[in-house]
């Protein structure tokens, strides 16, 4: 498994290829470029930004900004969503490509299986207009609150073409309320994705981790590793065991420390 950080490292500041080069020197090897609330790198920066991540050999993916809901019901937010989901990928593949992570939507009062249609729809709609950012694959993310779209089955029941899917497992963990406490949970998460789509599925994991606070309505905020809030160590004993490969990309509030304490636990076993 490869490990990185949401965004430039706390300790480095500067702008994305000063982060590229602090995430290398740190030992770790992968950074996601975090579009939190706007797309702001532009396409000749981001090539700057993919050339430093080639040199320094680090593996980038992006996060869409958060404002997207491709089920509003109103429509002109449904196609604001994509627009920012669409840019981000712009930026993405002028940087040399990778994984562009978004939160799909939300529910909305609708039934889950019906919400489930409408939104494959719309997500048709999205990765058809994404085909022309031919290094990127669209990866909606596990989402943190039962009132969201964004299941496990339900990501790995619309994967296909340029559609894959990112496991944010301190998100599992508060939706199912807690529901990440031993190694059999965690392999439950790993054989679900290895039936849902194969072999490569847990051979290209995209990964979130983080400790997380919740409540019986799912996610509150993001914790440090050391909350065991799930606990790391229980997933990198599954990956092994599953021969998993891929990235895990630390959102704690600690993002560099707890990617380098997460690259030790995995290299100890």
């Amino acid at each position: 498994m490869i490990f990185g950080t949401a965004g430039i490292p706390i300790q480095c500041g500067g702008d994305s290829i000063e982060g590229v080069k602090c995430v290398h020197d740190l030992g770790l090897g992968a950074m996601e470029l975090e579009f939190v609330h706007s797309v702001n790198l532009k396409p000749e920066k981001a090539r700057l930004v993919g050339e430093a991540a080639k040199d320094y050999g680090i593996v980038l993916s992006c996060h869409a900004p958060y404002y997207v809901n491709l089920l509003s019901k109103e429509k002109q937010k449904r196609e604001a969503s994509k627009q920012r989901i669409l840019k981000a990928c712009e930026s993405l593949e002028a940087a040399g490509g990778g994984y562009c992570v978004f939160h799909p939507a939300f529910y909305g009062g609708r039934e889950p299986k019906e919400a489930f249609k409408e939104y494959c729809l719309e997500l048709a709609d999205l990765s058809r207009r994404a085909k022309q950012y031919t290094d990127v694959k669209l990866a909606p993310e596990t989402t943190g609150k039962p009132s969201q779209l964004g299941s496990l089955d339900e990501l790995l029941d619309s994967v296909g073409g340029n559609v894959w899917f990112c496991v944010d497992f301190a998100h599992l963990h508060a939706r199912g309320n807690g529901c990440l406490k031993d190694e059999k949970d965690f392999d439950a998460v790993l054989k679900r994705i290895s039936e849902g789509v194969g072999e490569k599925g847990l051979k290209n994991l995209h990964c979130h981790f983080s400790g997380i606070k919740f409540t019986e309505k799912g996610e509150r905020h993001h914790l440090p590793l050391s909350s065991k809030s799930p606990d790391f160590r229980l997933l990198a004993k599954s990956l092994k065991r599953f021969g998993a490969d891929g990235v895990i990309i630390c959102e704690s509030p600690l993002i560099e420390k707890d990617a380098l304490f997460m690259k030790r636990v995995w290299e100890s076993l």
